[in-house]
């Protein structure tokens, strides 16, 4: 059974090591941008591996990066840079209906080798800021109002002020997450991932090479495994005859000492 399970396993690897490389081939050369329903709270994220030559990379992700800081197709902001020999990295926040211009204009005269789109629900994080920030105003005015008195003591007075700073900060603060969370519901983030053609197409054939030796190593193993099997069920009930004969032997012995 444990053989049988081992064997199971490996078919599926394969199976699923195949399935992911002719998903890679599928899909359009750019991405729609996505924006919430009314009353959502979700904030919207892509990654898209686009593969070029290699001479293209550099030029590419200056373009892209040119149309983001001019905003070309809306408002854009680039977030990172990363560039090495074969392959960058582009990430940016973008407003949704610049998202599949902005893809497209990146994966011109390329392939799209995949791609990913998913949400964060906010809902949570931006309910309890609000409601941090709506006690922290009813505090404030508590406050104001016990600064009014006109029998408070100096000390008084310096442990009112100091806490007005301390709310002040502390205001500042839940604003900046807010306008933040704000603006991920807002925009789009947008990775692109550029790298060279070559190397990817050399990559997915060694990876194709590693599938059918794989796949041959099974049917090996079947083959094997089969050739064996009544070779097992003629040696088993030899085995179990010697140790009879076996013990008999011994148990003879020892009676005769």
């Amino acid at each position: 059974m444990r053989i049988a399970n081992y064997l199971m396993l490996l078919a599926a690897l394969v199976l699923t090591v195949s399935g992911c490389s002719k998903k890679q081939e599928a899909g359009p050369s750019s991405i729609h941008g996505e924006s919430a329903k009314a009353g959502a709270k979700l904030a919207y994220e892509h990654h898209l591996r686009i593969e070029l030559q290699e001479k293209d990379i550099a030029p590419r992700m200056a373009s892209v990066r040119e149309a983001c800081e001019s905003a070309r197709f809306g408002a854009c902001n680039i977030l990172r840079i990363e560039q090495s020999e074969h392959d960058g990295t582009l990430t940016v926040r973008i407003v949704p209906s610049g998202v599949e211009a902005l893809s497209g204009l990146a994966s011109q005269n390329g392939r799209l080798a995949w791609r990913e789109t998913r949400a964060e629900d906010l809902a949570d994080a931006v309910n309890d800021n609000a409601q941090k920030l709506k006690q922290l105003e009813a505090y404030s005015t508590q406050i104001e109002q016990l600064s009014q008195r006109k029998d408070l003591a100096t000390n008084d007075l310096i442990a009112l002020s100091h806490e007005r700073a301390q709310i002040q900060v502390e205001r500042e603060n839940l604003q900046n997450v807010a306008a933040q969370q704000q603006r991920r519901l807002d925009t789009n983030l947008l990775q692109l991932d550029f790298s060279d053609e070559a190397h990817g197409h050399r990559l997915g054939l060694s990876l194709n090479a590693w599938t059918d030796e794989l796949r041959e190593g099974i049917d090996d193993a079947l083959s094997m495994l089969a050739y064996g099997i009544p070779f097992l069920l003629l040696a088993f009930p030899l085995a179990l005859g010697w140790r009879w004969f076996w013990r008999r032997v011994t148990r003879k012995s020892r009676n005769s000492i």
